[in-house]
C-alpha cells in the first residue's frame, strides 16, 4: 500500500513526500483550503510572434489537456525536493491550470494564422482532427531556480482515432519561487517558448 504526508503549513502551502496516492492528494488540498488567506491570482498569455509554420486548411479542436494532481488545480506548483512538490504560498493561476493552457493554446493557434479554424470540442466547426495533451510538468523547481513546462501532445484524426503524430515539448527559464508575481512570469515564459514549438509542429502535420 502506497503511503503519504501531506504537511500543511502557513499561507496554504502543501507539501507531499513519497509515493503519493490520490487519496492523499485530496485530503492534502481539501486541508489546503481551510486557511483563509487570499490567494492573488496571476494569468497567463498566448505568445503573439515569433511562431513559424506551413499553413493549412485543416480545422482543429484543442481538447483539455489531461494533467494529474497536483497539476490539476488552480494552486501554482513548486518542486522542492526528489519527489517532493508544494503549492506557492498566496499565490493561484485565474482557473484551474487545464481549462487556462487549453485556452493558452486555442489563442496561440489563432495568433498564428496557419489553420483555417481552431477551437473547443462541440463548438460549431467540423474538425479534421483533435489536438489531446498532457501536463507532464508546470511548476518552478527550487534547486534548479528553474521554471519548468513539459507537455506531450499528439494530433488525432477525427475520422478514424488514429494518432497522426506525437511528440513531447519543453522549456526551462531562470525563475524562482519567492512570490507568485516572480513564479508566474517565469511560468509563463516557459509556456510561449513551447507553444510556439507545439503551434509550429501541429500545423505542419499533414
Amino acid at each position: 500500500m502506497s503511503r503519504a504526508r501531506a504537511d500543511v503549513r502557513s499561507g496554504n502551502a502543501v507539501r507531499w513526500r513519497g509515493s503519493i496516492s490520490a487519496g492523499a492528494i485530496a485530503l492534502a488540498i481539501a486541508l489546503a483550503g481551510c486557511g483563509g488567506s487570499s490567494l492573488d491570482s496571476y494569468s497567463l498569455t498566448a505568445p503573439r510572434d515569433g511562431i513559424y509554420g506551413r499553413s493549412s486548411s485543416r480545422q482543429m479542436a484543442v481538447t483539455e489537456p489531461v494533467a494529474s494532481s497536483p497539476y490539476d488545480s488552480e494552486r501554482i506548483v513548486v518542486t522542492t525536493g526528489p519527489g517532493e512538490v508544494a503549492y506557492l504560498k498566496g499565490a493561484q493561476w485565474i482557473e484551474r491550470l487545464p481549462r487556462h493552457l487549453q485556452t493558452m493554446m486555442i489563442q496561440s493557434f489563432e495568433n498564428a494564422r496557419l489553420l483555417r479554424s481552431v477551437g473547443r470540442p462541440g463548438e460549431r466547426f467540423v474538425a479534421q482532427v483533435s489536438l489531446n495533451s498532457e501536463i507532464r510538468r508546470f511548476d518552478i523547481d527550487v534547486s534548479s531556480r528553474e521554471a519548468i513546462v513539459e507537455i506531450s501532445a499528439k494530433i488525432v484524426a477525427e475520422s478514424s482515432g488514429r494518432i497522426v503524430a506525437a511528440r513531447i515539448f519543453s522549456a526551462r527559464v531562470p525563475g524562482g519561487a519567492q512570490d507568485g508575481k516572480a513564479a508566474s512570469a517565469a511560468l509563463d515564459e516557459a509556456l510561449a517558448r513551447t507553444l510556439r514549438e507545439i503551434v509550429a509542429w501541429a500545423s505542419s502535420q499533414g
